[in-house]
């Protein structure tokens, strides 16, 4: 790496949605821009078979399509982007903010943290194979795609309540799996589905997700009776909670909730000054439109940042 490449304005780690909005912000405001990705460049937006939401795509486009423009658009502008490049610490102390890889240290004046989510895998027989093929990890991205079909919905927290309630309002039938033994669908949360009759809950733990092309049906091992049944099905909607990738982030010493997702305010700043951080690791609205939200506004404001620190020094 040249020393030009090793010391820039701004840092933004994640190359998702909002990682690269912020590239595009930041490098199109005349910033020397480097974007850090331990995979490639897109996030989990790279597993959305189809995206009908995000504006100015009327027919709708793919979540790779979508991520390879964004990443094209961002390089165009001048900002550097670095896949398969694992960050492995964090220094915020100082003015200058440090990033270390398995590469190398970069600096830079002001950091964009956007490292999303990883989504807790249900794991079990089905469960890779059919994913884009009726197996889905965001109701709200495919759930029209399944309208007057019969669904289940996997989990047994609020997630899975609000994507069961929204299906409700498409399927034909939504099928909740609880699928831990001691999941919080009890009291006032259950209540939600009394006006939805065509919502079931089954107390119980989804063993496989069988078919041949596509979902055909799954396979649920019932809590109290001990026994399989099988429901038929053509969507399986996974919501087990996201785990946010921010133990470096906490190790540095910025702030994080009791669930581990970034604190930020309306400007998207962290507790730490010169550290900003958007999309999914600040838990806001988990869409890849909000998530470039935050990533435009974490840019605007990254970049105001850097050019009072310059003025400043």
């Amino acid at each position: 790496m040249s020393e030009e490449d090793e010391n820039c304005d701004i840092i933004v780690i994640g190359a998702g949605p909002a990682g690269l909005t912020a590239g595009i912000y930041s490098s199109w405001l005349g910033l020397r821009t480097l974007v850090l990705e331990v995979g490639a460049a897109g996030g989990r937006a790279l597993q959305a078979a189809r995206i009908e939401n995000f504006p100015g795509f009327e027919e709708g486009i793919t979540g790779s399509e979508l991520a390879a423009k964004m990443s094209r658009q961002a390089t165009r502008l001048g900002a550097r982007i670095e896949n398969a490049t694992d960050v492995i610490g964090l220094d915020v102390d100082g003015r200058v903010k440090r990033v270390t890889t398995r590469e190398g240290t970069y600096s830079a004046l002001a950091l964009i943290i956007s490292t999303g989510t990883q989504r807790r895998k249900l794991l079990v027989p089905g469960d890779a194979e059919f994913l884009g093929r009726g197996v889905s990890y965001c109701a709200v991205c495919d759930g029209p795609f399944f309208r007057n079909a019969a669904v289940a919905v996997v989990g047994g927290g609020p997630e899975a309540v609000t994507d069961a309630l929204f299906l409700a309002g498409l399927a034909k039938s939504v099928t909740v799996v609880t699928h831990e033994k001691d999941s919080e669908l009890k009291g006032k949360l259950k209540e939600k589905f009394q006006d939805k009759p065509n919502v079931e809950v089954i107390e119980g733990q989804l063993v496989a997700i069988l078919g041949e092309q596509v979902v055909k049906s799954i396979r649920i091992l019932e809590h109290d009776a001990r026994r399989e049944v099988e429901k038929e099905v053509r969507g399986v909607f996974v919501a087990l909670g996201g785990v946010p990738m921010t133990e470096i982030v906490r190790k540095a010493g910025i702030e994080t909730d009791k669930n581990g997702y970034l604190i930020v305010d309306r400007l998207q700043r962290t507790s730490v000054e010169g550290v900003f951080a958007a999309g999914d690791c600040t838990c806001g609205g988990m869409q890849v439109v909000t998530a470039a939200g935050e990533g435009a506004m974490a840019a605007m404001k990254a970049s105001a940042y850097v050019r009072r620190s310059r003025a400043q020094k």
